[in-house]
């Protein structure tokens, strides 16, 4: 979930000495865009017996201008000018769980003398320290239990590698993890889903990154040219490592899962670790919050009675014979059987192209060996985890899954998907925003929705992960990669969304996310009126959302297929495949597996519900019955329990933009509803 990177040089080495910090800032500043956190980098001074780290709780370009950054970069160099050689490793860090306001829990993290940076997420971090009750946890970040299992099986056995794979195959969910030992001259690199690859010339450094894309923009720099053009990326393959020699940069690889080659471990002279700790003055508030924070319900009760669930007066609109559809729903109208425009314009999606269609079409596109042969837009959802599942398990492909992380993307989806990635060794490539933009964002919007909502407003405060499209280009784009295979579920059509804005709904669509130009037009329309009238929505973000706007209708996808062209979206079935072959978590808040990794979905479908008396739920499911999967009874059964407000899901996402929860909440239920009823409004 997060980038790591760093820099092994020989002693007496021929890298000439300028591009050696060149080299170090240059990967840490691509590393950037896994995480902008939190960071931090550890350089070895030898001369010294130090061990040197440098973090904070900001992102690395800014720990790079730090005046203790510059004072050990300096030392280092001066190391290596002295023929001492250079180690430099370092980490910018997405937040999944462990605070970034305690530095403990920032990378590197420091364990019985082990340095580590880690990217992923161990999701069985809570049973190994139940396990192993002669180990104390110290932190909450997850990346501690590594070596404190590692050191455990050092103690054991005089086999490096045994010892790293015995603690590495305990572990569930995924993990890319570098390792300097204070008292070894060996470092360690280890993966079980591919995302580490590294370039060396065998004789004088090894410089390692998260992505291969980063490597290839580090081999066009002058740094390099006199070494020639001999230098070759490679991938660590998923469920392999290596064991370097720092004072003789022997490379030796090794599986994780395989056999164990004897390496013994090479004890050295004991260096010391020193700590320079960069504090973020500007920001004090919490990237992630745990949503077990707000599930004790009856000493939550203040806020929780605020909540307003308006069934019964619900129940009274009238609603279509065949679907669930209200009165409420923008453009809808009833013939005299009591049946929707939507249900009597809706064309079955039951003629399915075939597998075999979909095998010819992709196999132009297949490579060979384990080299990456499409990309797999990845949300840690559930219609994207049968994605990944099916493109790897069926097709046979050998996907990189991406995922855009907006600060929306719940620390639930965030384990789902390391669960996913780890059991198939996937390799996850993660963009990350500036988070605390984005919500900050959220929060200037919202703010200005609630002095005049309407509800043709609300998909702006959705419009942050948009840029989703424009990264999806950009990854295969730096992976030479031509295909993408996306898993959007068909039923999931959402014309309302645009109805409120004044769009009537597009009955004939090639995909689910079909606009039509001249809509588009008068969407873009509808937005600059309702600026002009509001100006409070002329804020920070109108870059951010024009962006936004550009990405999700302007751009055009590359190499874009849709899984459930060619085959039947089934839910059983895919709800069987993520909760018994992925050992799928859910969300304390409902039973649906639809929607829990989307950390706005619990506010905008609380909106609509309470306005205007229906939710995304009510067009899933109705869209559900046109197509034969359920009956109406049964269907009407659903959404009365899945259209309860998500409480716990709407305090964090509140507490996490930086609301108050009362003040918000109330002010949603003032607004006047859509629905005739005696409640006061």
């Amino acid at each position: 979930m997060c980038g790591i990177f760093g820099i092994i040089i020989k002693p007496q080495s021929t890298l000439r000495i300028k591009g050696v910090r060149k080299i170090l800032e240059k990967i840490a500043v691509f590393s950037e865009s896994r995480g902008k956190d939190s960071s931090g980098i550890a350089i070895q001074l030898r001369n010294k017996q130090l061990i040197t780290i440098i973090k904070g709780d900001i992102p690395i370009h800014q720990l790079l201008k730090s005046k203790a950054f510059k004072q050990e970069i300096k030392l280092g160099i001066d190391e290596y000018n002295k023929s001492n050689g250079f180690i430099a490793f370092g980490h910018a860090r997405l937040v999944t769980n462990g605070s970034q306001l305690h530095e403990v829990n920032n990378q590197p993290v420091i364990k019985e003398g082990i340095i580590i940076i880690h990217n992923g997420i161990i999701v069985n971090v809570d049973e190994l320290w139940m396990q192993h009750t002669q180990l104390k946890r110290e932190y909450f970040i997850d990346t501690e239990i590594i070596p404190a299992l590692i050191r455990k099986e050092m103690q054991q056995q005089d086999n490096l590698v045994t010892a790293c794979c015995n603690a590495f195959n305990q572990i569930i969910g995924t993990y890319s993890v570098a390792m300097m030992f204070n008292d070894l001259d060996q470092f360690i690199l280890g993966t079980n889903n591919g995302s580490l690859y590294y370039l060396t010339d065998n004789e004088n450094f090894i410089t390692f990154t998260s992505e291969k894309y980063f490597l290839e923009r580090l081999k066009r720099e002058s740094c390099f040219k006199h070494l020639g053009q001999n230098l070759n990326i490679q991938p660590l393959p998923k469920n392999n490592g290596l064991v370097i020699s720092l004072t003789q940069l022997t490379i030796k690889p090794f599986s994780i899962k395989g056999s164990k080659p004897s390496i013994p471990i090479s004890k050295s002279s004991v260096f010391n670790i020193q700590k320079h700790i960069i504090d973020n003055y500007s920001s004090k508030r919490e990237v992630v919050i745990d949503l077990t924070a707000f599930s004790n319900r009856s000493k939550e009760q203040n806020y929780y009675s605020l909540l307003e669930n308006n069934s019964e007066a619900i129940s009274l609109l009238r609603r279509c014979t065949k679907c669930l559809l209200p009165e409420t729903i923008p453009f809808i109208t009833y013939d005299q059987l009591g049946v929707c425009n939507y249900c009597n314009n809706y064309t079955p999606k039951n003629q399915y192209k075939t597998i075999d269609e979909l095998k010819t079409l992709i196999e132009p596109y297949r490579k060979k060996g384990d080299t990456p042969d499409c990309i797999v837009p990845f949300s840690g959802g559930r219609d994207s985890t049968y994605t990944l599942h099916f493109v790897k398990e069926v097709l046979g492909l050998n996907p990189i899954a991406y995922t855009y992380d907006w600060g929306m993307v719940t620390d639930l989806a965030r384990r789902n998907a390391a669960r996913v990635c780890g059991k198939l060794g996937i390799e996850n490539i993660i963009v990350a925003a500036d988070i605390r933009m984005k919500r900050e964002n959220i929060r200037k919007n919202v703010l200005a929705w609630l002095k005049k909502p309407h509800l043709g407003m609300v998909p702006l405060f959705m419009a942050g992960d948009k840029y989703f499209f424009y990264y999806s280009n950009k990854i295969q784009l730096q992976n030479k990669i031509k295909l993408s295979v996306w898993g959007s579920n068909p039923l999931e059509n959402t014309d309302f969304k645009l109805g409120f804005a004044g769009i009537p709904p597009q009955f004939i669509k090639k995909r689910i996310d079909d606009v039509k130009s001249f809509n588009k037009i008068k969407l873009a329309s509808f937005f600059g009126r309702n600026y002009i009238t509001n100006p409070s929505y002329l804020n920070d973000s109108l870059i951010d959302t024009f962006g936004s706007f550009i990405s999700r209708y302007l751009i055009t996808r590359q190499g874009y297929l849709q899984l459930f062209d060619y085959i039947k979206w089934d839910e059983s079935e895919i709800e069987s495949l993520i909760l018994n072959e992925y050992n799928w978590e859910k969300s304390i808040d409902t039973n649906s597996t639809w929607r829990i990794g989307d950390g706005t979905a619990a506010f905008y479908n609380y909106i609509y519900y309470t306005v205007a008396g229906f939710s995304e739920y009510d067009t899933f499911r109705s869209n559900q019955i046109r197509e034969g999967q359920m009956t109406r009874s049964e269907g009407l059964d659903l959404v009365n329990i899945e259209n309860r407000p998500r409480y716990e899901n709407l305090r964090w996402y509140i507490d996490i933009i930086g609301l108050d929860f009362r003040t918000t909440i109330e002010s949603i239920n003032k607004i006047t509803k859509l629905y005739k009823n005696d409640i006061a409004c």
